[in-house]
């Protein structure tokens, strides 16, 4: 095991398969993904690698609702490639913000 930033473990998992699904969490995804969609909103749509799962799904979805100013988040998985992450604000938010809330999930913006 190794100790991932702000406490979360991360185990490596044999054969495959992501390191989130050994953790434990709390958040329900479709909980936090789920806003309604307002025209005054800003919204960014990138691609992240490496999600493979709803857990993966919930972290990244965690740490960039925590992002002052996001509104909601949606994730389109693809298992293991790359997935479209769309972020709704109520005013831009910066690439550097986005890249580092992806990066302290444990994943990376890539193209689509």
């Amino acid at each position: 095991m190794t100790l991932a930033p702000e406490g979360r473990t991360e185990i490596d998992i044999d054969g495959g398969g992501c390191s989130c699904c050994a953790i434990d969490t709390t958040t329900d995804a479709s909980a936090l993904a789920e806003t309604a969609v307002d025209a005054s909103l800003v919204e960014a749509t990138f691609g992240v690698a490496g999600m493979t799962c709803g857990s993966c799904v919930a972290h990244v979805t965690q740490e960039l609702s925590a992002i002052d100013g996001v509104d909601g988040v949606e994730v389109e998985l693809v298992n293991g490639g790359v997935s479209g992450v769309t972020v709704r604000s109520s005013a831009p938010v910066s690439d550097a913000a986005i890249a580092a809330a992806v990066e302290e999930a444990g994943y990376r913006v890539a193209e689509r």
